[in-house]
Order: structure tokens, then sequence, then C-alpha cells
């Protein structure tokens, strides 16, 4: 029996991390900034929300004016298990900063996954921050064409 570090015939939970960073904390830049950066680990990735078992979202202490988990309901992400918390609040750490953990059903090995650290939040993971370029115009209206309106905040 051999074995390899890539399940061909059976998928395998992986992680999928990201972070990126606003400029405010209001409602919209949170769910802004959190849904570029859910849309961006969609995309690099190939991810299929069928295939997510669970994601965690958390904030610096200092981004509590919206839950960040309500930008991927506002995606469709019905049958996900979702959960938010704050970071811990390191002296000196990175301010105003929104991290994804994915857990993800997949087939890919762990040097396939594409993890996405972007704008401020790319010095915290400087060697995960050379991702291809992102057309962000592109990349905001295909997240205006999958938001559901009727998804609301439950604050």
């Amino acid at each position: 029996m051999t074995t390899s570090s890539r399940s061909d015939a059976y998928p395998v939970c992986r992680g999928v991390r990201g972070a990126t960073t606003i400029e405010e904390n209001t409602p919209e830049a949170i769910l802004k900034g959190t849904r570029e950066l859910l849309a961006l680990m969609i995309r690099f990735n190939d991810i299929d929300p069928n295939d997510v078992a669970s994601a965690i979202f958390t904030t610096t202490t200092d981004l509590d004016a919206e839950f960040p988990a309500v930008a991927a309901r506002q995606l469709n992400w019905f049958d996900v298990a979702l959960m938010c918390g704050h970071e811990l609040d390191v002296p000196g750490s990175l301010r105003k900063c929104i991290r994804i953990l994915l857990h993800w059903n997949t087939t890919k090995n762990a040097q396939e996954i594409r993890h996405v650290y972007i704008k401020g939040a790319s010095k915290l993971r400087p060697e995960r921050s050379c991702l291809p370029p992102v057309d962000w115009d592109e990349l905001e209206a295909w997240i205006q064409s999958q938001i559901n309106p009727k998804v609301k905040s439950n604050r």
C-alpha cells in the first residue's frame, strides 16, 4: 500500500485561510470586506459551498458593527455552519482585520490550497500574499450578482 498527500478517491477536510483589513467599523465596510475576501477564497480554490463543512470568521476587537458571517449568508451559504468571534487583542497587532477559516472537503492536497491575504493583512503572511492580479470592479460585479437581498443582520 502506498501513501499519497492527495486523496483522488475520497475528499478530506482541509483548512483554507484568509485575511483582509477594512477602513472603518461600519456594517457596510465589514460586509463588503468579508464578501471580497470570501469571493477571492472561493475563486482561487474553486470552492463549491456544498463542500464547505464550516467557517469561522474573526475580527479584531475594534470591529464590532456587524457579524462578518452575514456576508456568507448574503452569498447564499445557508447550509454551512458559521461562527464569529474576536481575535486576541495582542498589543501592537494589526487593527481592523477580518479573518476567515474555511473547513473544506476537497481532493486537493495541502500544497494546492490558495490562502488569501489581501490589503493590510498581506503583511501577516507575506509568503501567502503573492496572488494573481484582481479586477476589483469585476469581483464586485460578481459579488453583487450573487447577493441574496432577503438576508438581513441578526443584530
